[in-house]
């Protein structure tokens, strides 16, 4: 077995499988589970999760390439995701994106020289009521301006990034995050705001029958 692999749990691997009826259904938890452990999803990961589901590695490999939150290279330990969309773009995402590939001096996909952030522009972070937004290992940083972008990314580097807009108090790491994807309780869930003012406007009206 690989050094990778060996740092895998196979009693979480087993009880991730196990809460399916069926096993092959546990491939998303499971390849977020192998980056959560490696930082990206590896070869490695691949071959295990296709045995111990009993099917081929090209099925794994098919799913781990078709979604986006699967990276298949190294990540930073805080991976900083852009909304391009229109409504964020106009609002002043384009020049986000544009301003931390400067200060940073990566590209999109990068990874910063000490390894702490990763860039990535995304189409869409679905929080259009809050653009532009930026979001950090998958979770919200609404309203952004270019100065609390830089803010974000400068104090992730430092190991002490601002606390998301909403959701828990303090921004986890992307293997604590991907942890979560995979399906394993941090206890952070009911921290936070969940929904805020602007995302609940349409359901306030509707009841008041406007």
């Amino acid at each position: 077995m690989t050094t990778t692999n060996s740092v895998l749990n196979m009693e979480i691997m087993q009880s991730i499988i196990a809460r399916y009826p069926r096993k092959r259904s546990a491939i998303m938890p499971l390849l977020h589970y192998v980056q959560s452990v490696s930082g990206f999803v590896t070869n490695e990961g691949i071959e295990l999760i296709a045995t111990l589901l009993e099917i081929e590695t090209a099925e794994v490999s098919a799913v781990s390439t078709f979604y986006t939150q699967y990276k298949r290279s190294a990540t930073g330990e805080y991976h900083i995701g852009v909304c391009t969309n229109t409504l964020c773009a106009i609002m002043g995402g384009d020049v986000i994106l544009a301003s931390l590939k400067e200060h940073l001096g990566i590209e999109n996909d990068g990874v910063t020289a000490d390894g702490k952030v990763s860039l990535e522009h995304i189409e869409c972070n679905a929080a259009c009521d809050y653009a532009p937004v930026v979001m950090a290992n998958w979770e919200f940083y609404d309203n952004q301006t270019v100065e609390s972008a830089k803010a974000l990314v400068d104090g992730a580097r430092a190991g002490n990034p601002p606390a998301p807009t909403r959701g828990p108090n303090r921004l986890v790491t992307f293997k604590e995050a991907s942890a979560v994807l995979a399906g394993l309780d941090d206890g952070l869930a009911e921290e936070g705001i969940q929904a805020g003012i602007p995302t609940l406007l349409g359901l306030k009206l509707a009841k008041e029958g406007k």
